[in-house]
């Protein structure tokens, strides 16, 4: 049996999010933009859960429409149990939305969390009463985002913090645990310790050198190309030109604009493109027996890799000879060519 959500919001932007997390759910979504649409949709279909922003009136903050519409549900569906969303709750508005007119929680729009609304609406709609039954069964023999645990990890190197929140979630959604960068510099440490399956890079990233416009993103892109690792790339100013130029010069697997973004196309992306780091010798070195090799690659002698590192020139050659052993080379060279090689040093 197929259950139904009601959405209350006039805002678009909340409602395509808002739908998206109720559709991948399992409910078919009803959405109204105001008091009489949510009144004419409660008569129409029952509804198991209903997401009801407080404000049906654009900025005005003073309107309380939400309330009514609250008011309306428990008269013409006091089984469904309603969300109440607001961009600036208030103690008596959230005393009266969960008090007087049954709302199971209040949520505040600027703390919104996708996985937190996922789990809510997943805890409601199996809580056990005759109509969620089979929906919660369905939903215990299938993932409720679509996609199987990958147990990959993702490069996501993006400078704004709220599209950085957004794309991790999203790479969560697909399958892939997110190392985040915020800058050029913090994605090359992560590329010298970590293996990807797959690259989220904005084509812009902030810059000392060019802080208001730069192209550092694609700076990256060789790098990571090089590795074998695909990359999907972002943008949220580039021109038509420009951005046919970067598709022609720079060839990435996938590209999204900030835009015209597509929360689900990008889920089916980077699900489908990250693919399972291919295996390095490096991978057997210890941690330490790292550290030695990253300041072998940079020139360093034995004695200035022993006071880097603060240990004894002694320990530099006991951990030398390891990784020569661990690496199959015989010298300093073969083990700084693998080290560049692969990426890892």
């Amino acid at each position: 049996m197929t259950h139904r959500a009601l959405i209350v919001e006039d805002s678009d932007a909340w409602r395509q999010i808002l739908t998206e997390l109720l559709e991948d759910a399992g409910l078919v979504v009803d959405i109204a933009t105001d008091l009489e649409g949510a009144r004419a949709l409660m008569r129409a279909h029952p509804h198991r859960i209903a997401v009801i922003d407080l404000s049906l009136a654009g900025r005005d903050h003073r309107n309380r429409d939400g309330l009514e519409v609250l008011a309306a549900l428990q008269r013409h569906a006091p089984d469904c149990q309603a969300i109440m969303l607001t961009g600036y709750a208030t103690v008596d508005v959230t005393v009266a939305a969960l008090r007087e007119y049954g709302a199971v929680t209040l949520l505040e729009k600027n703390r919104f969390s996708r996985r937190e609304f996922k789990t809510l609406a997943q805890s409601l709609l199996a809580r056990p009463d005759a109509q969620a039954q089979d929906q919660a069964q369905a939903r215990d023999n299938a993932p409720t985002n679509g996609f199987e645990p990958l147990g990959l990890r993702a490069l996501l190197v993006e400078d704004d913090a709220g599209w950085r929140d957004l794309l991790a979630e999203l790479l969560a959604d697909a399958g892939l645990d997110a190392t985040s960068a915020a800058s050029y510099g913090q994605a090359l440490i992560a590329l010298r310790d970590h293996a990807f399956a797959l690259a989220v890079v904005d084509i812009a990233l902030a810059s000392s050198l060019a802080p208001d416009a730069n192209e550092d993103g694609l700076r990256l892109l060789a790098r990571i190309r090089a590795r074998g690792v695909p990359v999907i790339l972002v943008s949220g100013v580039a021109t038509p030109q420009r951005l046919d130029a970067i598709l022609t010069d720079h060839a990435p697997a996938a590209f999204f604009e900030k835009q015209a973004f597509d929360r689900r196309a990008f889920r089916q992306a980077a699900a489908a493109l990250a693919q399972p780091p291919a295996p390095s010798p490096l991978d057997a070195l210890s941690p330490r027996e790292r550290e030695v090799l990253a300041l072998l690659v940079q020139g360093m002698s034995n004695k200035a890799i022993a006071e880097a590192l603060v240990i004894s020139p002694n320990t530099v050659k006991r951990h030398l000879r390891a990784i020569f052993e661990k690496l199959g080379v015989s010298n300093r060279a073969g083990a700084v060519a693998l080290a560049l090689k692969y990426g890892r040093q």
